[in-house]
């Protein structure tokens, strides 16, 4: 099968691990194509979705999206980003418009013939940001159910245990991730326990054993749906 990955910065993977490498090795059988943007929220995927979906002819994609979109509305220091960074003109991702927005993007599959697969993104950070990712992905999955679309949660399947109290993430977190990636930063092991961490470096994004962990999840879940 020919598959696309769609999705942020978990499916980039250009900052951490990347699980559709993994998936590639995992699955030799089928053709992986990263189409992930670091970034993204749902309404940038449907601004792409022509381009780098429905003109590639896939036989399934897989959509991982709803974290920018939870950190753009429950951390309002982040907003400059999602406005000047990835376009968004109300600054935010409201969660009217996300499930309003995921539904469309779905919709636009389904009516294209296309296998569709849901994969919750999950999120260690801290109580708040791993609260309002908890209610997008209950909205993602609502968007999912009357179509009938198998979902994934990783949230329910990583480890992180009880979650502690951190810092509102705002400008300077983009920044830093911006920063390190300029000057190839790779020390993600050591962040994660500097952090305290458990499958991510940061609380957002996987390690290489992290992004190991969600591919061999993933993998199974296709097999799955796949049969």
């Amino acid at each position: 099968m020919k598959i696309i990955c769609l999705g942020d910065s978990l499916t980039w993977g250009g900052y951490g691990g990347s699980y559709v490498d993994a998936l590639r090795r995992l699955m030799p059988e089928h053709t992986f194509i990263n189409a992930g943007v670091g970034g993204n929220t749902v309404i940038n995927l449907l601004r792409r979705l022509d381009d780098d979906v429905l003109a590639q002819h896939p036989d399934a994609v897989l959509v991982m999206i709803g974290g920018n979109d939870a950190i753009s509305y429950s951390q309002p220091k982040t907003r400059s980003y999602y406005r000047q960074g990835q376009g968004i003109p109300e600054s935010f991702v409201s969660p009217d418009d996300f499930q309003v927005g995921y539904r469309d993007l779905l919709m636009r599959l389904h009516a294209a013939y296309i296998v569709a697969w849901m994969v919750l993104e999950p999120n260690e950070y801290n109580p708040t940001t791993v609260a309002a990712l908890r209610e997008y992905n209950a909205l993602a999955a609502a968007a999912a159910r009357p179509l009938n679309i198998p979902v994934l949660d990783l949230m329910e399947v990583l480890p992180s245990g009880e979650v502690p109290a951190r810092p509102d993430l705002d400008i300077g977190t983009i920044l830093t991730i911006g920063a390190r990636e300029k000057r190839g930063w790779t020390d993600y092991d050591g962040a994660r326990d500097a952090g305290g961490y458990t499958w991510s470096f940061d609380g957002l994004h996987p390690t290489h054993a992290g992004a190991e962990q969600i591919a061999e999840t993933i993998a199974r879940f296709i097999r799955e749906q796949a049969g």
